[in-house]
C-alpha cells in the first residue's frame, strides 16, 4: 500500500462526500443533485462517479433502486467485515466500533471470512444479547488463497484451511492439485466463491511442503497471514547504495555526544538494537537522562523505495523461529544498529528529571554517538540483585551508572503508579527451539529490573515527545488507548462486588486510578488472578491515531511510540517529522500534505499491528501444542483462565493453556453460571471457576486445530503421579 498524494486528495474528497451524507438535514440524492449541491465543475464528474463508486464497494454508501445515494443507516443497514466461526455462523465486524454483530448460520449467505459485506439488522441488541443481522450482499471478496492441508479422495481433492474460522473445505478437481498428495500443507487459489449451499473451488498454487517437515509449521502460518517474505528488487538495489559506515560529511551540523558514557541494554538474542542510554546525576540533584534512538530516516527517505516497503509492512513481526524485519538486515543489524564501539548516527532527547520524576526541561537534537558496552538483561540484573563481583569488576566504570539508573526508574515508577497507571504483570512466553525447531522447553519471559528500567526510560522518554509535539500542534502519530466500553466496566463491577471490591468511578467516568486499586488490593489474594484477567479484558485495544487521545492504561494525556523506528513503522514517521521540524520544513505543502497523510499511516499500523500479534500468536501457540504432545497422560497443576459455555480454560505455569471441554466434566452434570464465570456441579456443587487453582491431565493435543484438551483430576492422583516420579529418580540414581 503506497499512501500517494492522490490518494490523500480523494479520501480528503471522500471524507467531505460522507460528512454531508452524515448531516442530519441531508435526504438520498441522486449524482446530479450532488454535483449541484457540492457545486461540482463538469471536469470533475467523472472522478465523483468512481469516488461514489469506492465507498459504495467499501459499504460506507448505498445506492437505491431509483438510484439515490444515502448512507447504509438509513434503511437499517450495517457494513464491516464478515469473521467466520468454524461451527457456520460468524459475526460483523464494525470498522469504527469495537462491538461485533451476531450473523447466524442461515444468515450467512456464502459469505466467507474475512469478505466485506452489508448486512441487515434483524435484531436488535439487548442487555443480555448483542444485535443480529444477515449478510444481504457481498461487497467485496476476502484473500483469494489460503493455506491448508491437502486430502486426496480417488477422483478429487479437498483444502481443509488453518484456519479455523473458515467453516467449510475448498474443492480441488484432481487436475488441478499440482500432484498435492494427503497431508500436504498448501496454497490454494479460490477459483468459485462458496454460495448458499455449495462449498467454494480452488486450485493448488504451491505445494509447501508435508505437515511433518521441520518448518513448513511456520511457512503455513507466514503463508496465512500474507506475512512478506522477500524484499522487492528495488529496495534491496537502494539498500546496497548505502553505506556500511558512517561519513564525516554525515556527522555534520549534529551534536557530537561520543565523549557521554552510554550502553544498550538489550536481550541477549537481540540483534537491531535501537536504544541506548545515557545517565549522570547533577549537582543540584536533578538527573539528566539520555535517551539515544537511532536516526533511520537519515537512511530510509521519504517515499523512495525503502519507504514505501516499510509503511507496507509497517512492523517487524517477531515469530518464534525467526523474525520478518520492517527493514532489510543491513540496515537494520547494521548501520542502524546501536553496535558497541563503533560511531553512528542518533536522534536524542535529553531530559532533566526532578526528583519526583517530573521532566523539568529537555532537548531533541541530532546526535553522534559512540556505545561503550553493548549491556543485556540478564547481567544487569546480576550486577544490580546477584552482586555477582566478576560482572562488577569487569563493567566497574558503568556500575555507578546502573546503580543511578534503578534509582531513576523506581522515581518514574512512583510516579506513573501515583497517577494511577495500571500495572498488569501477566508472564509471556519464551519458547526454545532445536535446530530442527522442535519446542524443547516453554517457559514465562523473565522481567527483572533491567528490563523494567529500560520500559521506565521509554515511557518517559514517548510522553515527553508526544506532549512537546501536541502543544506545538504539529502533524503527529499518537499512542492512543481510549477508556474502557462503560457496558463492560459495568459488568465487572457487578462480577467483583461478590468479592468485596468495586470501582468507584462507573457511575460517571472511570479513571485508570479506580482499576489500579482494585489490583493493588487484589494482589496476593487467590483472586488476583480472575479479576486481573478480567480488568484486561474489559479494556480496548491501543491503536495509532492522528489525534492525541490519551493512553487509559498508562494514565498519561500524551503518548506515542518514538523510541523503535528499526521495527515500528510510527516511530519512523515521527523522527521524520521531528527532523522536518529541526530543519524548520515543517509548514506549508509539507506540513498539509502530512496533516493529510497521518490518519492513514496511523490506522495503516494499526491494521499492520493487530496482524503481527495474530501470527505471533500463533506460532507461539503452534509450538505450545507441539511441546504438550510428549506429555499426554501427565498431570499439573493449573488456574483457571477462561469460562465459555464449552468449558473452561486452564493455564500452566509454564504460560501453556488447554480446555476442558464440559464434556470431559464426567463427575457430575455442570450447569454454566455466565454471569458469575463459573460452571456448578447440579448434585455435588462443585463450582469451577476463574481464578481457581485445579489439577488437569493432558489427553489430547491436535496441531491442526492448535489446541490442546485436558481433564479435572484430584489432588491425589497429582500427589501419587510426583511419588512415582520421586521413586524413578531414586532407581535412576542408584543404577
Amino acid at each position: 500500500m503506497s499512501l500517494n498524494e492522490n490518494q490523500s486528495k480523494s479520501l480528503t474528497r471522500k471524507q467531505i462526500l460522507l460528512e454531508m451524507m452524515k448531516h442530519p438535514g441531508y435526504v438520498p440524492m441522486k449524482i446530479k443533485e450532488i454535483i449541484t449541491v457540492l457545486q461540482v465543475p463538469a471536469s470533475d464528474r467523472q472522478e465523483l462517479e468512481e469516488l461514489m463508486g469506492e465507498l459504495i464497494k467499501e459499504g460506507k454508501v448505498i445506492r437505491t433502486k431509483r438510484g439515490k445515494f444515502a448512507m447504509p443507516q438509513t434503511f437499517n443497514l450495517v457494513s464491516g467485515t464478515f469473521q467466520g466461526h468454524p461451527k457456520g455462523f460468524g459475526f460483523l465486524i464494525l470498522d469504527e466500533d469495537e462491538k461485533d454483530i451476531f450473523i447466524p448460520a442461515s444468515g450467512v449467505n456464502g459469505a466467507m471470512h474475512k469478505d466485506r459485506v452489508m448486512c441487515r439488522i434483524v435484531k436488535q441488541p439487548t442487555s443480555e444479547r448483542r444485535a443480529e443481522a444477515e449478510v444481504i450482499e457481498i461487497l467485496q471478496r476476502g484473500p483469494e488463497s489460503l493455506v491448508g492441508t491437502y486430502q486426496e479422495n480417488e477422483n478429487f481433492g479437498f483444502v481443509v484451511p488453518d484456519d479455523q474460522k473458515y467453516s467449510r473445505d475448498v474443492f480441488v478437481p484432481k487436475k488441478l492439485s499440482k500432484g498435492a498428495v494427503s497431508g500436504h500443507k498448501v496454497l490454494v487459489q479460490i477459483t468459485n466463491w462458496a454460495e448458499e449451499r455449495r462449498n467454494p473451488e480452488g486450485k493448488v498454487i504451491s505445494i509447501l511442503g508435508h505437515v511433518n517437515d521441520p518448518g513448513v509449521d511456520i511457512l503455513s502460518i507466514i503463508y496465512q497471514y500474507d506475512l512478506p517474505r522477500e524484499f522487492p528488487k528495488e529496495v534491496m538495489d537502494e539498500v546496497e547504495a548505502i553505506p556500511g559506515e558512517i561519513s564525516e560529511s554525515d556527522k555534520r551540523g549534529r551534536t557530537d555526544l561520543r565523549a557521554v558514557p552510554m550502553v544498550t541494554i538489550d536481550g541477549e538474542d537481540a540483534k537491531d538494537l535501537d536504544d541506548a542510554i545515557s545517565l549522570e546525576k547533577l549537582d543540584n540533584g536533578m538527573y539528566r537522562l539520555g535517551v539515544h534512538i537511532a536516526d533511520v530516516t537519515h537512511y530510509v527517505k521519504e517515499k523512495h523505495p525503502l519507504d514505501v516497503e516499510a509503511l507496507e509492512r509497517a512492523t517487524s513481526i517477531y515469530l518464534v523461529d525467526r523474525v520478518i524485519p520492517m527493514l532489510p538486515h543491513k540496515l537494520s543489524n547494521g548501520i542502524c544498529s546501536l553496535n558497541a564501539g563503533v560511531d553512528r548516527l542518533a536522534l536524542t532527547c535529553m531530559m532533566d528529571i526532578d526528583s519526583h520524576g517530573n521532566v523539568q526541561s529537555h532537548q531533541i537534537m541530532e546526535t553522534v554517538i559512540h556505545i561503550d558496552e553493548r549491556m543485556t538483561y540478564t547481567n544487569v540484573k546480576k550486577i544490580l540483585i546477584d552482586e555477582d563481583e566478576a560482572l562488577k569488576e569487569r563493567y566497574k566504570d558503568f556500575v555507578p551508572m546502573f546503580e543511578t539508573m534503578r534509582e531513576l526508574a523506581e522515581v518514574l515508577r512512583k510516579k506513573r503508579m501515583k497517577r494511577g497507571a495500571i500495572d498488569f504483570d501477566f508472564e509471556e512466553t519464551k519458547v526454545i527451539l532445536d535446530k530442527e525447531g522442535t519446542p524443547i522447553e516453554i517457559k514465562p519471559y523473565d522481567r527483572n529490573v533491567a528490563t523494567r528500567i529500560i520500559e521506565e526510560f521509554m515511557l518517559v522518554c514517548n510522553e515527553t515527545i508526544a506532549e512537546d509535539y501536541f502543544w506545538q500542534e504539529k502533524p503527529f502519530v499518537y499512542r492512543s488507548h481510549e477508556d474502557p466500553d462503560p457496558v463492560k466496566i459495568q459488568a465487572l463491577t457487578e462480577f467483583i462486588t461478590n468479592f468485596g471490591y468495586k470501582i468507584k468511578g462507573v457511575a460517571q467516568k472511570v479513571h485508570p486510578k479506580d482499576m489500579q486499586k482494585v489490583l493493588d488490593d487484589i494482589s496476593g489474594k487467590p483472586e488476583e488472578s480472575i479479576i486481573s484477567h478480567l480488568l484486561l479484558r474489559s479494556m480496548k485495544q491501543a491503536r495509532y491515531t492522528s489525534e492525541c487521545n490519551g493512553h487509559f492504561g498508562l494514565a498519561a494525556r500524551y503518548y506515542c511510540h518514538f523510541t523503535s523506528p528499526i521495527r515500528r513503522y510510527p516511530d519512523l514517521q515521527i523522527h521524520r517529522i521531528i527532523k522536518y521540524n529541526l530543519h524548520h520544513e515543517l509548514k506549508g505543502k509539507k506540513e498539509a500534505s502530512l496533516i493529510e497523510r497521518m490518519p492513514d499511516v496511523a490506522k495503516h499500523s494499526s491494521l499492520r499491528e493487530r496482524r503481527a500479534e495474530e501470527a505471533e500468536r500463533e506460532t507461539i501457540k503452534l509450538k505450545k501444542v507441539e511441546y504438550m504432545e510428549q506429555f499426554i497422560g501427565q498431570i499439573f497443576r493449573g488456574v483457571v483462565t477462561g469460562t465459555t459455555s464449552w468449558g473452561l480454560y486452564v493455564e500452566l505455569p509454564n504460560t501453556v493453556e488447554g480446555l476442558v471441554h464440559v464434556n470431559e466434566m464426567a463427575d457430575d452434570y455442570y450447569i454454566y453460571d455466565e454471569p458469575g464465570h463459573r460452571w456448578i456441579g447440579e448434585h455435588t456443587k462443585q463450582i469451577y471457576r476463574l481464578g481457581d487453582k485445579v489439577h488437569v491431565q493432558v489427553i489430547k493435543t491436535n496441531t491442526m486445530t492448535r489446541s490442546i484438551d485436558f481433564r479435572f483430576v484430584s489432588e491425589e492422583e497429582f500427589n501419587k503421579q510426583e511419588e512415582a516420579k520421586e521413586q524413578e529418580e531414586v532407581k535412576e540414581q542408584e543404577e
